[in-house]
C-alpha cells in the first residue's frame, strides 16, 4: 500500500476510518476514554492528598509537589521519542506499551521506601505515561472518518478531563482514612482496570501505515521548524505559562484551605476537583465559538476569565473563592482547547510533531511552574501566588493578542 512521507500522519488511502454509531468508533472512544483515565488519574494521583504527604513525610509543600512535577518532567521528556516510535511500531502498540509499563509503575508507588523512591518512581510513571496524549489523537485522526474526527477529539479531550478528576476524587476520601499510600494504591487499581479496558476494547489499526525511518537529522529538522514559527511559539508559551499557573493554583489551594481559618479536611478538599467540570463544558463551548468569533478571540476571552476567577480567590470568603475556581478553571481549559487544536492549523507538515511541542511546553511548564508557585507560596502566602499566576495570564494575552492575527485576518 502507498505510504505517505509525512511523519505520524501516514495515511492508508484505502481505508475511510470508522463512522460515528459503529462498533469500532463506540470501542474507539471507550477504550481511549479509558486510556484517559489510566494516564491522568496516575499523573496528578497524589494531588488530592499532598497536604497528607507533607505531614506524614516531614517535607514542605514545595517538596510535596515534587511527586507532581517530577511525573509532568517524565512525561514531557518523553512525549515527542513517543510520537516517533508510534511512527515505526504503531499506534496502538505504543500505546499498550505506555500504559502497562505506567501500572505497573503505580502499583509499586505505595511501597516506597523513602521520599527519594517516591520521586524516583514517580518519574519513571511519567516516562510511561508520555506514550498515551502523544498517540491518541494521532490514532484518532487514521482510524475515525474525517467527518467524525473533531468530534471523537473532542469526546477523547472530555474523558481525559473526568479521568483525571476521578483519580482525584478517589484519593481523597482515601488518603482521609487510610493515608496517602493507600490514596495512591486506590488510584493505581483504578487505572489498572482502566488500563485492561483499554487493552481489552481498543480495535485492530487499519488506517495505519509504518512511516520510513527519517533519521536523527530529518527528525530535528522538523522539530526546529516549528520552533522558528513565531505563531507557534506563540502558542507554545501560552502552554507553558497557563498549564504551570493551573497547577500551581491547584497543588497549593489545599495548603490554604486545609489551614486556618478554613480548616477543611482532605474529602471536602479534594471535592474541589468537581471544578474540573466546568473546562468539561468551556472547552467544548470554546470549540463552538471560534467559527463565529475566531480563535484568537475566543482564547483571549478564556484567558479572561481565568484572570476573573483567580481575582476571586484573592477573597476571605469560601463561595467566593470555589466559584472562583470554577471559572479560572473553565476559562483554562477554553484557552487550552484552542491552542491545542491550533497547533494542527498552523503546522503545514510534522503535524504530530508539533502537537508533541505542545504537550512538552504543556508539562514542562507544569513541572516547573507547577513547583515553583510552592516557594512563592510558602514565602509569602495565597495572595502574592495567585498574582503570579495573573500575571502569567496576562503575559499570555499579551503574546496572543500581539502575534497572532485579529479576527478575519487568517487563522
Amino acid at each position: 500500500m502507498p505510504q505517505s512521507r509525512g511523519a505520524g500522519v501516514d495515511e492508508n488511502r484505502n481505508w475511510n476510518g470508522h463512522v460515528k454509531g459503529s462498533r469500532a468508533y463506540g470501542r474507539i472512544l471507550a477504550g481511549l476514554s479509558c486510556a484517559g483515565v489510566a494516564t491522568f488519574a496516575q499523573l496528578y494521583s497524589t494531588q488530592a492528598v499532598l497536604p497528607l504527604l507533607a505531614a506524614d513525610l516531614h517535607i514542605t509543600a514545595a517538596e510535596a509537589a515534587l511527586t507532581i512535577s517530577l511525573a509532568t518532567v517524565g512525561l514531557a521528556a518523553t512525549v515527542i521519542p513517543w510520537s516517533f516510535l508510534a511512527d515505526r511500531i504503531g499506534r496502538v502498540k505504543a500505546m499498550m506499551w505506555g500504559i502497562t509499563a505506567a501500572t505497573v509503575l503505580g502499583l509499586l508507588v505505595p511501597l516506597s521506601a523513602n521520599f527519594a523512591m517516591l520521586l524516583v518512581l514517580r518519574l519513571l510513571e511519567g516516562m510511561a505515561l508520555g506514550g498515551i496524549p502523544a498517540i491518541a489523537i494521532a490514532y484518532l485522526n487514521e482510524e475515525v472518518s474525517r467527518a467524525h474526527a473533531a468530534l471523537a477529539a473532542g469526546s477523547y479531550v472530555a474523558g481525559t478531563t473526568l479521568g483525571g478528576l476521578s483519580g482525584r476524587l478517589v484519593a481523597g476520601p482515601a488518603g482521609e482514612l487510610w493515608g496517602w499510600r493507600s490514596a495512591a494504591l486506590a488510584v493505581s487499581l483504578l487505572a489498572t482496570v482502566a488500563a485492561v479496558v483499554f487493552l481489552v476494547l481498543v480495535p485492530r489499526a487499519r488506517g495505519f501505515v509504518p512511516a520510513p525511518a527519517a533519521g536523527l537529522r530529518n527528525a530535528l529538522r522538523t522539530l526546529a521548524g516549528h520552533l522558528r514559527n513565531v505563531r507557534l511559539l506563540a502558542l507554545y508559551a501560552q502552554a507553558f505559562l497557563m498549564m504551570g499557573g493551573f497547577v500551581a493554583v491547584y497543588n497549593y489551594l489545599g495548603f490554604r484551605l486545609s489551614a486556618a481559618p478554613f480548616g477543611l479536611p482532605a474529602t471536602v478538599i479534594s471535592l474541589i476537583f468537581l471544578a474540573y467540570l466546568s473546562g468539561t463544558f468551556s472547552s467544548r463551548w470554546a470549540a463552538g465559538m471560534t467559527a463565529r468569533y475566531g480563535r484568537r478571540n475566543v482564547l483571549l476571552a478564556g484567558l479572561g476569565l481565568a484572570l476573573t476567577g483567580l481575582a476571586l480567590t484573592l477573597t476571605p470568603s469560601l463561595v467566593l473563592i470555589l466559584a472562583g475556581l470554577v471559572v479560572f478553571t473553565g476559562g483554562f481549559f477554553a484557552a487550552h482547547s484552542i491552542g491545542s487544536g491550533w497547533t494542527g492549523a498552523i503546522a503545514s507538515t510534522g503535524r504530530a510533531q508539533a502537537a508533541s511541542l505542545y504537550n512538552l511546553a504543556y508539562y514542562l511548564g507544569s513541572s516547573l511552574l507547577g513547583w515553583a508557585g510552592g516557594l512563592v507560596f510558602q514565602a509569602w502566602g495565597w495572595t502574592a501566588l495567585a498574582g503570579a499566576v495573573m500575571a502569567l495570564a496576562c503575559l499570555t494575552a499579551a503574546t496572543v493578542a500581539v502575534v497572532h492575527p485579529r479576527q478575519g485576518a487568517p487563522a
